[in-house]
């Protein structure tokens, strides 16, 4: 699929159709996380990054509750 950019006021947007949006999940009210690898944009829904790291950070912190002092002695 090409797509144009669209002015709009004194920048330019990109439209989504509907049927991305409906495939990736997304309304109007997703906030997303736009980075780039220097020739291509990359677009992600930013909540499912921050849900992620926080799923992680879960993770280790019971990890570490159950295991510490067993990773611990393994360190030693």
């Amino acid at each position: 699929m090409e797509k144009t950019l669209t002015k709009h006021g004194n920048s330019y947007a990109l439209i989504i159709d509907r049927a991305v949006m409906d495939l990736l999940h997304i309304t109007p009210e997703t906030r997303l996380e736009i980075a780039t690898d220097g020739e291509a944009l990359v677009i992600t829904p930013a909540t499912k990054k921050k849900a992620h790291k926080e799923k992680l950070r879960r993770a280790m912190a019971r990890i570490d509750r159950d295991y510490g002092r067993t990773m611990k002695k393994l360190a030693e």
